[in-house]
């Protein structure tokens, strides 16, 4: 039965059944159907399937479906499970809080510098090959370099190890895997055979390192006196890789077997490159058009910090943030029976022009805000319990990595960039080709 507080209020604003109809034979994609029922400032929703789905946006709502209801509002069946398994992104419960525990120091506080050498090794690979590409005249595509960057600094902090071209094929495999995702809990579960393909050599190519660092682990092997390590730009002493530390819990948790291990590296793999590798190259499709912004940046690391705060801004790369109600629930007033998704929604948070004045212009000089925002208003890397643990880390390596390379160099992209991809993360199509200059 339904609470009394429950049946009092009202059920938000739905779109009308043929509305949802149309939207569906039509073949766009989710987010234009979000954009239809949105509303600034209300609940909103539409029914699909047999099932209510409510469209969060304002930054109250967002702020009491993901932080203060944090527990109330969880995750049905979360869209990466065929890829990430049960690491901490789709963990609950007391799982998850465990599993939690246990990578938070190294990514939190005083603990991010452990990875500071990483982040430096895989930045020098980058500029180096810019550098020869200047000197050539040769295009580059941006896309590729910034992804091989962020696959290169997440594979060394999992593993102590540089990454090498072969590892690299099987690890970016895994954008193909997240583009075949459905966007939101609703998308059909079945991934084509070429993904399931790609998904087995990740797997293969995980477990064989997690075997080569058992190896080394139970040796007790100096990992800093490979010489191969060292010369990439690891090795320095600061701490055991992520997989050390994974290796450690399963010598007293029985729960660490070597799939949970598995399923852990590839959730860090995939928040550690994914992300970052999105958003860089959303930063300088920005810059290409604001070469004025560019120019300020070059230098700068405050402008640097700025242009990837207003990209997060722009192109949360988790644009959608899948909620259930687990029982009958009230917010802002309006019924949420049980059973209904929530769709948190940053993509239309961040544009709205109560909290953003002229949301859709890049303006980086926006951060760092001089007053406050209200609660739920910016949230490009989640709010509450489950926000993203690699957040520091994640920013960390962008500035860095953007701050060298606008320092150095200047670019011109060749090719119009691609639209926009509203899957399970918002990327633009296709490749970003470019010219870079050294700067004289």
């Amino acid at each position: 039965m339904q609470s009394q507080c429950v049946m009092d209020g009202m059920l938000p604003d739905f779109l009308d059944d043929a509305v949802v109809a149309a939207w569906s034979a039509s073949g766009a994609p989710l987010v234009d159907l979000l954009r239809q029922a949105h509303t600034p400032g209300r609940l909103t929703g539409f029914r699909r399937g047999g099932r209510a789905a409510v469209l969060v946006t304002d930054p109250r709502h967002v702020h009491e479906v993901l932080g203060v209801g944090g527990d109330r509002y969880v995750k049905r069946s979360h869209r990466a499970r065929p890829l990430l398994g049960d690491g901490m992104l789709t963990a609950s419960g007391e799982a998850w809080r465990s599993q939690r525990r246990l990578l938070q120091a190294m990514f939190t506080g005083r603990g991010i510098q452990r990875w500071e050498h990483h982040i430096a090794g895989a930045a020098d690979r980058v500029v180096g090959r810019w550098a020869g590409l200047a000197r050539r005249g040769e295009p580059t595509d941006i896309a590729e370099d910034v992804q091989f960057f962020t696959v290169d600094t997440i594979w060394r902090s999992l593993t102590d190890r540089p990454l090498d071209e072969e590892t690299y094929v099987d690890l970016a495999a895994v954008q193909d895997i997240v583009a075949a995702l459905p966007a939101d809990v609703g998308g059909a579960a079945a991934l084509p055979p070429e993904v399931e393909a790609a998904l087995a050599a990740l797997d293969e190519r995980v477990h064989r390192a997690i075997a080569e660092a058992r190896v080394r682990h139970s040796a007790g092997t100096d990992t800093d006196s490979d010489t191969t390590h060292t010369e990439a730009g690891s090795g320095s002493g600061s701490g055991p890789s992520v997989l050390d530390r994974l290796l450690d819990a399963a010598g007293t948790d029985p729960a660490y077997t070597d799939r949970l291990i598995r399923d852990e590296l590839v959730t860090l793999l995939v928040a550690g490159y994914e992300s970052s590798a999105r958003t860089l190259t959303w930063a300088f499709v920005l810059l290409d058009r604001h070469p004025e912004v560019m120019e300020r940046a070059a230098g700068d690391p405050r402008a640097v910090e700025a242009v990837i705060s207003e990209t997060l801004r722009l192109y949360p790369t988790g644009w959608l943030l899948p909620r259930h109600a687990t029982g009958d629930e009230t917010l802002d007033g309006f019924r949420i029976p049980a059973g209904t998704d929530l769709l948190v929604c940053p993509y239309l948070t961040h544009r709205d022009p109560e909290v953003w004045p002229d949301p859709e212009t890049f303006t980086p000089e926006r951060f760092p805000v001089r007053t406050p925002l209200p609660p739920g208003a910016y949230l490009p890397f989640g709010i509450g319990p489950r926000a993203c643990l690699g957040t520091r880390f994640a920013m960390r390596e962008m500035e860095l990595l953007l701050g060298e390379l606008l320092a150095r160099f200047t670019v011109e992209t060749t090719e119009p960039a691609g639209e926009p991809v509203f899957g399970i993360n918002l990327r633009p199509a296709g490749p970003l080709f470019a010219r870079v200059r050294e700067r004289t």
